[in-house]
């Protein structure tokens, strides 16, 4: 019996694995976390004792029941999880590389709890002490997994260096296995033995230590990344910015013009010149811009609404549009400008890219509880969406798209929200805008 649990206590360390291995996966699960663990540590536990059976009532090598169990796990643990097999494989084998570390200080203790013995299998209390290191590994290294790593994982500006990344364990792996003593007897020669359990120690630092700097590259370059797109960003949207701007101005000029218009007006028709009052609303018609609908009585929401309105005109887009805005508004102006902008652009380009006897562009807007204004845009669209662990992706390059990011930066900055969803050819973007407090 003892002989037995000695065996199965060697494989048991893939129960603290499986969990390190979950730890900077929360939000990739395809299952509830206690659904997950009712299923995971019945089939660790079931994995361990047959590898420890064979090991011990047929004599198999240890060492070489591990790739077939630990394969059998690691498939397991690809399936449960929505995220790229790539990353999910490479964190697999980076705590293996880690284990197999610590199993090589294992086999020094089981040479020296028990010279006789083989070193392989190990003794009790070093197949013990093995599991022992795993679980203490897992408690040290549980915050780095939860927080370092899943930002690590989220990150899709470094997701080619995963394609590599598996090289690194397997390395240490190999390098764990060809340390492997052939004849036990040659630990207990000189200072081999504490050479031994040094060069484990050391190949489990330097692999830490290979994982760190891993990491601090990849975020300086998803910083020097992000830092970039944000640029880019702001480059857009200050042209956008600009062009707005420019409306809104030229829409008040033509306000402001108008008062004069009409006193101009008022002259001519009291001095009853008709032929004069006829040549002079041909002329002022002529030089005002079509750019005014009335839609409410916020300059800048009606110039915005009024612009796009315009452009669907031109474009035989049918559109209804419904804002109830006063003249002062509890958000920045800007801010509700871009917004709308960014949401009734992308339907402007869906619709151009939509049937013409299915296209259909809706927006609402309003004031709600005198502190929050609240969007909705829908339109519709033919082919597909691109969308990415619930990242909408642009139509027109790669990476994400720019105007929803926007949106959604726009929206959360100061407590609001944005939701987008889509389904039987129609697209619904819902946005709250809260005022700074």
């Amino acid at each position: 019996m003892t002989e037995f649990l000695s065996h199965t206590l060697q494989f048991m360390i893939l129960l603290p694995g499986m969990l390190l291995a979950y730890l900077p996966m929360k939000q990739y699960l395809r299952m509830p976390p206690a659904r997950l663990a009712i299923l995971t540590l019945p089939l660790t536990i079931f994995l361990c004792l047959a590898a420890g059976a064979l090991s011990c009532f047929f004599s198999v090598n240890p060492t070489w029941l591990f790739f077939p169990t630990a394969a059998i796990a690691c498939t397991f643990y690809v399936h449960t999880l929505k995220i790229t097999r790539w990353k999910s494989i490479s964190v697999f084998l980076a705590i293996c590389g880690a284990f197999s570390c610590m199993g090589s200080v294992a086999v020094a203790i089981s040479d020296i709890l028990s010279s006789k013995n083989p070193t392989l299998p190990l003794s009790l209390s070093a197949a013990t002490s093995w599991l022992l290191m795993c679980c203490v590994f897992v408690a040290v290294v549980w915050y780095p997994a939860t927080h370092a790593a899943r930002k690590l994982l989220a990150d899709e500006a470094f997701a080619q260096t995963w394609y590599v990344f598996w090289i690194l364990p397997i390395l240490f792996i190999g390098l764990n296995l060809a340390m492997l003593p052939v004849n036990p007897d040659i630990l207990n020669q000189g200072r081999i033995r504490s050479l031994y359990i040094l060069i484990g120690l050391s190949l489990l630092l330097l692999l830490l230590l290979f994982y760190a700097l891993f990491y601090l590259m990849a975020h300086s370059l998803n910083r020097n990344n992000h830092l970039l797109q944000e640029n880019q960003f702001l480059s857009m949207q200050q042209a956008r910015y600009d062009s707005l701007r420019t409306a809104i101005a030229q829409t008040r000029q033509a306000r402001h013009d108008m008062r004069h218009h009409f006193n101009t007006l008022l002259s001519l028709a009291g001095q009853k010149e008709w032929e004069s009052l006829e040549k002079y609303l041909s002329d002022v018609q002529d030089s005002l811009p079509d750019t005014g609908l009335n839609l409410c009585e916020n300059t800048a929401a009606d110039s915005v609404a009024s612009h796009y309105g315009l452009l669907y005109r031109k474009y035989d887009i049918p559109f209804s549009f419904r804002l109830d805005l006063p003249c002062r508004l509890p958000i920045p102006e800007i801010d509700l400008c871009l917004v709308m902008s960014n949401l009734l652009e992308n339907a402007l380009e869906a619709s151009l890219k939509t049937n013409p006897a299915k296209r259909k562009i809706k927006m609402q807007a309003y004031l709600h509880s005198g502190h929050m204004v609240l969007l909705a845009v829908e339109n519709a669209f033919d082919g597909d969406i691109k969308e990415k662990d619930g990242v909408f992706q642009s139509s027109k390059r790669r990476g994400e798209g720019v105007g929803i990011q926007s949106v959604r930066h726009i929206a959360e900055k100061n407590g609001g929200y944005s939701r987008f969803l889509y389904g039987n050819g129609m697209f619904f973007a819902n946005v709250m805008l809260r005022a700074d407090e």
